[in-house]
């Protein structure tokens, strides 16, 4: 593994523990600040993870791309494998692994900082097929936005892009737009107002994929003229 590589593992395990910390640790904040009122601890949970995650891809965008979402990644390998201009196979699975391995370690962050039993398991039911359509647009537009800017040489509106719709989709879909599986996955460890069951979790994965497919060729329809979409800053090295 070179220098290079590792960093890059380094940048998305660590900054998909951050987001996850952001995401949980904001909600259990907000359930303790506004007890009872569910419209006011989603407003806080989701301004937070708004300018959260702004800054993350702010701070390590220019070493790994800020994917810190295995779909996103899974878009750029699939887009850029025949000339080699994304991720490799084996990158993808680099990346797959230090987002889960860090967005868990990030929700253990969170439940340890607010004094809570670091390891738990989610009994927040979150199954019915409106919430599936929720995450099938939510990672359905979140594709399409990096897509958008990656292929038409604006990547440097990801930041503010991403984040936007993100807290867009927190209210406008029924399912709070969690449109990324290694979240999904790290907040079954918190039995919060984050949290999500575990039998929730794979019609939750299923319904990512699609958006993620969905996603991707709205923006191979919208915009066909680029040559290749790229979601990673860099080549990787060879």
């Amino acid at each position: 593994m070179t220098g290079s590589t590792a960093r890059r593992l380094l940048a998305e395990g660590l900054g998909t523990a951050l987001l996850v910390a952001v995401v949980v640790g904001s909600g259990i904040a907000a359930q303790r600040l506004s007890p009872g009122d569910t419209g006011l601890q989603l407003l806080q949970n989701s301004l937070t993870t708004v300018f959260g995650l702004g800054v993350l891809i702010l701070v390590l965008g220019p070493v790994s791309g800020a994917h810190f979402n295995p779909v996103v990644s899974a878009v750029d390998w699939w887009l850029g494998r025949r000339d080699r201009s994304g991720l490799s196979l084996g990158g993808l699975a680099g990346y797959t692994a230090a987002q889960v391995s860090g967005g868990v370690l990030g929700a253990l962050l969170a439940n340890a900082m607010f004094d809570l039993p670091a390891w738990q398991v989610a009994t927040t039911s979150r199954s019915s097929p409106g919430l599936w359509i929720g995450e099938v647009v939510a990672t359905a537009g979140l594709v399409l936005v990096v897509l958008s800017l990656s292929r038409t040489g604006r990547a440097p509106l990801a930041a503010v892009a991403v984040a936007s719709w993100i807290g867009a989709a927190y209210w406008f879909t029924s399912s709070t737009s969690f449109a990324n599986p290694a979240v999904t996955v790290s907040r079954m460890v918190s039995d919060t107002f984050a949290g999500i069951a575990p039998a929730s979790v794979p019609a939750f994965l299923l319904a990512q994929l699609v958006g993620a497919a969905l996603g991707t060729v709205l923006a191979l329809v919208l915009l066909p003229a680029v040559d290749a979409g790229r979601v990673v800053v860099e080549r990787e090295p060879a």
